[in-house]
């Protein structure tokens, strides 16, 4: 695999990935507004992915996919969801880059997604992306993150907690 190139391969999580990624899901069952989703499957198959350097021909799988509330649960179960979400969210894995994430981010804005965050929990910082090359750093000093673009506001600390 060259240097430029993201295999979105399989991602190998580890404890505080999937305890942060846990919170996360819990903090969006207070905001009725949206519905988080954790890995799911996005159809990337309008694209081409390989002008970000993602090796992925199809799909692309954010940690977390947030929506309206208008999306509900199918009889028919779907695979691969055309209607890109509202805000990807990626929890950084010991095991992966910020750079590749943030590759990510590019395919995730030009597929039509409005927000993207980045979250490191090793440092225990949130990064709101609302472009490609716009974005609010969230740390430990501060009290609630806000995603302006969707008008969402949630408690810091519990995110790490």
């Amino acid at each position: 695999m060259n240097e430029d190139e993201i295999d979105e391969g399989p991602k190998i999580g580890s404890l505080n990935h999937g305890i942060v990624q846990s919170q996360i899901i819990g903090l969006f069952f207070i905001d009725k507004r949206f519905i988080a989703i954790s890995q799911l499957s996005l159809d990337t198959s309008k694209i081409d992915l390989t002008q970000f350097g993602i090796k992925a021909k199809k799909e692309l799988i954010p940690d977390i996919c947030v929506y309206s509330n208008k999306v509900k649960r199918k009889r028919r179960d779907v695979l691969r969801m055309v209607e890109m979400p509202l805000l990807a969210i990626e929890v950084v894995s010991p095991q992966q880059g910020i750079e590749e994430v943030l590759t990510k981010f590019d395919a995730y804005f030009a597929l039509g997604v409005k927000s993207c965050w980045l979250v490191v929990p090793s440092m225990e910082v949130l990064d709101i992306y609302s472009q490609p090359d716009k974005h609010h750093t969230f740390d430990l000093k501060d009290t609630e993150i806000i995603d302006e673009v969707l008008d969402i506001k949630l408690p810091f600390p519990d995110i790490f907690a």
